[in-house]
């Protein structure tokens, strides 16, 4: 197993928060909603900053004229305003909440489904452990910082501003003097900041790495076993848990910093301010209702403000989830369906013409994996792909499946070129029988109905039936509704085979593409899947990839394919006599081993 390398998606550095912003998009269908959460948040807010007035009048009017009816009202105001606050606050909590749930499950969604319209180019560069951390940790943090972290970052925010506004109409003279000290507050927290923003995106990709790893691992755990390789695996998964471990570190300790700071200076200044508006109460410039109301508003700043140095922090690594969330959603699929698709006939031929087909792999630039591939194949008949390893026989089936493109050349369906089809309407009249198939994590009927979600429950038995697979199916625990386990564990290499190929006869293909589905089978099973097989290619068009050549000999043609071209093309026996690579591979797999 190789070692752990860095993603090949892009990594930028978050270095603002502005990639939440992107998820206002995501905000249009709940505009109802989101106004009325803004209005209680503004009400919550303004009933907030109410308190200094009220703390004014209960000092001037109803402690400093020792009116008794004047402290009554003055606290009867008093609860109404907390009874606002209080409704206010209900109000904004459930509706920001719901908003910020109800995006993030959009975002995911969206997330999702774009992953699964990309085309296979894109699976080549990229580990599948990234796009799942993408889809589960990314989506994870970003549910806290919009559910709850944005609401309350939203009305910190909103508080300073209110509160500004409130001590400028308190006391012009002293908020001048908070607004002159602002410099040496923000400069420091601004600096820190950089170097948050930096590390939250660093701990979110380091996430990624042991994410990745640990899919690479599990899946592969057989491997690892059979080869004694967990200590190895275990340390290079713990160097990986350190270094997320050492940023998420760094990451903390600088918000705590950040926070610290700012606490200190926020507050310092506000103890500069108390002796200064000290004074002049003892003065007479102001009164002690409008310091006190002043001071009220200053530590509501003070707060606020201390709040979103911390808050930052936490919405700086929102930002950074955003930002690889975003990035997803903005990868466009190398493979999509024309404006105005071409329609193929409900009872299609499966008539296969290539011309000129030249493919390289993303991956591989230099190295092509067909050059100037050249066959018509008519309906029905039965083709068989012969040559070494690297010839290009499961590359036809990746461009057949319109997998890729090619960069040069012309595929034909029945006289229409692929390209002029909607993929889906091109994939629903191919099926593939692979040579190690696909098993969900489902009972016996969705695998074989995979895809074909109207198929009844008679028709899953017939086609189970039809691949010698019902049998087998019926033995098991629960029968069809039997858990099959991920990735089919509970069944034996031939049992696979048999549910991929009922999984086809359901679909009834009018091409059929097999990768030499017996390869790996002993003699028993081999003989059941080889008869379910011979029964899925009566009268349609099928394409063959033959590791054995002893499976093919009955084809109606051999293709004899190297280095992406065709080096000859015959029935067995014309391909024998011609002594050319056929006759070599089928001298090396039939000749009698030599005795010791």
């Amino acid at each position: 197993m190789s070692e752990p390398s860095a993603s090949t998606i892009n990594r930028p550095t978050t270095r603002h928060l502005g990639s939440l912003m992107r998820l206002l998009q995501f905000t249009r269908p709940y505009l109802g909603r989101l106004t009325l959460a803004l209005v209680a948040l503004v009400v919550a807010a303004g009933s907030v900053l109410a308190f200094g007035q009220v703390i004014r009048v209960v000092v001037d009017s109803g402690l400093g004229t020792g009116s008794t009816d004047a402290l009554n009202h003055s606290l009867v105001l008093f609860l109404g305003v907390v009874v606002l606050i209080a409704a206010a606050m209900v109000v904004r909590s459930y509706l920001l909440n719901w908003i910020g749930e109800r995006v993030v499950a959009d975002v995911r969604q969206a997330v999702f489904e774009r992953v699964l319209g990309l085309d296979l180019g894109f699976f080549e560069t990229t580990r599948s452990g990234e796009i799942i951390s993408r889809l589960t940790s990314d989506t994870a943090l970003l549910q806290v910082v919009v559910g709850s972290t944005l609401a309350m970052a939203l009305r910190a925010s909103m508080m300073v501003i209110g509160g500004v506004v409130m001590l400028a109409l308190t006391s012009p003279g002293l908020t001048g003097m908070v607004l002159a000290g602002l410099p040496l507050v923000i400069g420091p927290a601004w600096i820190m900041g950089r170097r948050v923003r930096r590390l939250s995106r660093a701990s979110q990709d380091r996430i990624a790495d042991v994410g990745a790893y640990v899919d690479e691992v599990i899946h592969g755990i057989r491997t690892v076993q059979a080869f004694c390789h967990e200590p190895v695996d275990s340390r290079r998964y713990g160097d990986q848990v350190e270094a997320a471990f050492d940023v998420a570190m760094s990451r903390s300790m600088s918000s705590a910093a950040l926070a610290g700071v700012t606490t200190l200076l926020t507050f310092g200044a506000i103890g500069v301010v108390l002796w200064f508006g000290g004074h002049q109460v003892l003065n007479g410039v102001i009164s002690g209702g409008e310091l006190s109301a002043f001071l009220f508003y200053a530590i509501v700043v003070a707060g606020a403000v201390s709040s979103l140095s911390d808050l930052v922090g936490q919405l700086l690594r929102g930002a950074g989830a955003s930002e690889r969330l975003m990035e997803l959603l903005e990868i466009h699929p190398a493979i999509l369906p024309p404006q105005l698709p071409e329609t193929l006939p409900a009872k299609a031929l499966g008539q296969i013409e290539l011309e000129g087909l030249r493919f390289v792999y993303p991956s591989r630039p230099d190295t092509p994996a067909l050059d100037g591939l050249s066959v018509r194949i008519e309906p029905g008949e039965h083709l068989a792909l012969v040559g070494p390893s690297g010839a290009g026989k499961s590359t036809l089936f990746q461009l057949l499946l319109r997998f890729y493109d090619p960069q040069a050349g012309t595929i034909r369906f029945d006289g229409v070129d692929i390209r002029q089809l909607d993929p889906r309407d091109l994939r629903s009249r191919i099926a593939l029988v692979p040579q190690d198939p696909i098993i969900f994590g489902a009972s016996a009927w969705e695998n074989i109905r995979y895809g074909m979600d109207s198929a009844s429950d008679a028709d899953v038995r017939r086609a189970a039936e039809a691949a010698h697979a019902a049998e087998f199916i019926e033995r098991l625990p629960e029968g069809f509704d039997t858990y099959l386990g991920e990735r089919g564990v509970r069944l034996s290499g031939g049992e696979r085979q048999r549910i991929a190929i009922a999984r086809t006869i359901l679909r009834n293909p009018t091409l059929l593409l097999l990768d030499e589905a017996t390869s790996a089978l002993d003699a028993e099973s081999e003989r059941l899947v080889q008869d379910a097989l011979e029964r899925l290619m009566h009268g349609r068009t099928t394409i063959v990839i033959a590791h054995r050549l002893a499976t093919v000999r009955n084809a109606d043609r051999i293709l004899v394919l190297d280095q992406g071209r065709i080096l000859a093309s015959g029935r067995h026996a014309a391909l024998m006599a011609e002594d050319g690579l056929y006759a070599r591979l089928a001298a090396l797999q039939f000749q009698e081993p030599e005795p010791v």
